[in-house]
C-alpha cells in the first residue's frame, strides 16, 4: 500500500467529501467531538461533496467541507497547512456568515442552528496551549456556563500531536492517520473503525484513478510554488530592510563625520566662509552645527 498525503488539497476533499462513503466523516466528527451514545451523528448531507474538475479549478489555499447532520447541525471541516494573516478574524467572520446564512431576512430567529468549525491545522497557533486538541466557546466569565452556543470552534494542531506516545483512542487514531499516512505501507493493527478503515483504504494510491493522481500531483506542486514563492517574498523583504538599514547607518556616520570635522575646522580657527566650502554645506548650516 502507498497512502496519499491527506494534507493535500485533492486527498483532503475525496477522503472527506466522499458522498458514497459518509461513514468516514461521521466517524472523524464524532471523534472529534467526543459526542457520547445517544448524541452520535448518525447521518450527514455533505453540501459540497468531492468533484474533480471542481476542485482542480480552486486556487485558494483554503479548502473546506461544509455539512449538517440529522439535528441541523452545521459543521465547517477545513484543512488549513499554512497560517495565513489575519486566519483568527477569518474563520470567526466565516463561521459567522455560515451561521446567519442559515435565514432569509425577516426569519424567525429560532430557526438558527448551530454551527461548529472543525480546524486541522499544520501550525502551531496557541503557542501557550500544549493540547493538541482545543475547543473554543463562549461562555459567562464568572459561571463559565456557556448559553451562547450557537457557534464553537474546535482546532487540531497536528506538530503539537506525539505520534511516538500510545496510540488508544478514537481521535488519536485519526490525527495518526492524517499525519502520518504518506510515511505508512501498511494500515495499522489498531485501526478497529469502519469509518477510519474506509478512509485508509480511500488513502491507497492503487484505488485512485489516473485523473485523480495527475490532480493530487499538480496539487502538490503547486503547494510547493507557493510556499517557494512566499520565501522568496519574505527572502527579498528581508534584503530590503537589511539595505535600508545599512543605508542609515552610512548616512548617520557621514553626518557625524562632518559635524566633528566643522566643530575641529572651527576649534582650529579657519573661518565659517572656508569650513563651508570645504565640506560643501551652506553657512547657515555650519552655523547650526556649531549652535
Amino acid at each position: 500500500m502507498r497512502f496519499v498525503d491527506i494534507k493535500n488539497d485533492i486527498a483532503f476533499r475525496k477522503i472527506f467529501g466522499n458522498e458514497n462513503k459518509k461513514e468516514i466523516l461521521i466517524s472523524f466528527l464524532n471523534a472529534v467531538l467526543e459526542l457520547p451514545k445517544g448524541k452520535k451523528i448518525e447521518n450527514i448531507e455533505i453540501k459540497n461533496p468531492f468533484q474533480l474538475p471542481e476542485i482542480k479549478a480552486l486556487k485558494s489555499s483554503i479548502l473546506d467541507i461544509r455539512v449538517t447532520d440529522e439535528r441541523h447541525i452545521s459543521y465547517i471541516v477545513e484543512m488549513q497547512v499554512e497560517e495565513l494573516d489575519g486566519f483568527d478574524k477569518r474563520v470567526q467572520y466565516y463561521t459567522a456568515r455560515q451561521y446567519s446564512s442559515q435565514i432569509e431576512k425577516g426569519e424567525d430567529y429560532p430557526k438558527l442552528n448551530q454551527v461548529i468549525f472543525i480546524g486541522i491545522l499544520d501550525f502551531i497557533f496557541f503557542e501557550d496551549d500544549n493540547d493538541y486538541i482545543t475547543r473554543h466557546r463562549t461562555v459567562n466569565v464568572k459561571t463559565h456556563k456557556s448559553t451562547l452556543n450557537g457557534m464553537e470552534y474546535n482546532f487540531i494542531e497536528l506538530p503539537k500531536f506525539d505520534e511516538e506516545k500510545p496510540i488508544n483512542t478514537l481521535i488519536e487514531k485519526w490525527i495518526y492517520f492524517i499525519k502520518k499516512a504518506p510515511n505508512l505501507n501498511l494500515i495499522p493493527e489498531n485501526v478497529n473503525d469502519e469509518g477510519l478503515k474506509h478512509a485508509y483504504e480511500d488513502a491507497d494510491k492503487h484505488n485512485w484513478t489516473k485523473e485523480e493522481l495527475l490532480s493530487y500531483d499538480y496539487a502538490s506542486m503547486r503547494k510547493a510554488d507557493e510556499r517557494s514563492k512566499t520565501k522568496r517574498a519574505v527572502e527579498k523583504a528581508v534584503e530590503k530592510a537589511v539595505e535600508k538599514a545599512v543605508e542609515k547607518a552610512i548616512e548617520k556616520t557621514i553626518k557625524k563625520t562632518i559635524k566633528e570635522t566643522v566643530i575641529e575646522l572651527s576649534k582650529n580657527g579657519v573661518s565659517i566662509e572656508i569650513i563651508a566650502i570645504s565640506t560643501k554645506l551652506t553657512i547657515k548650516q555650519v552655523k547650526k552645527i556649531l549652535n
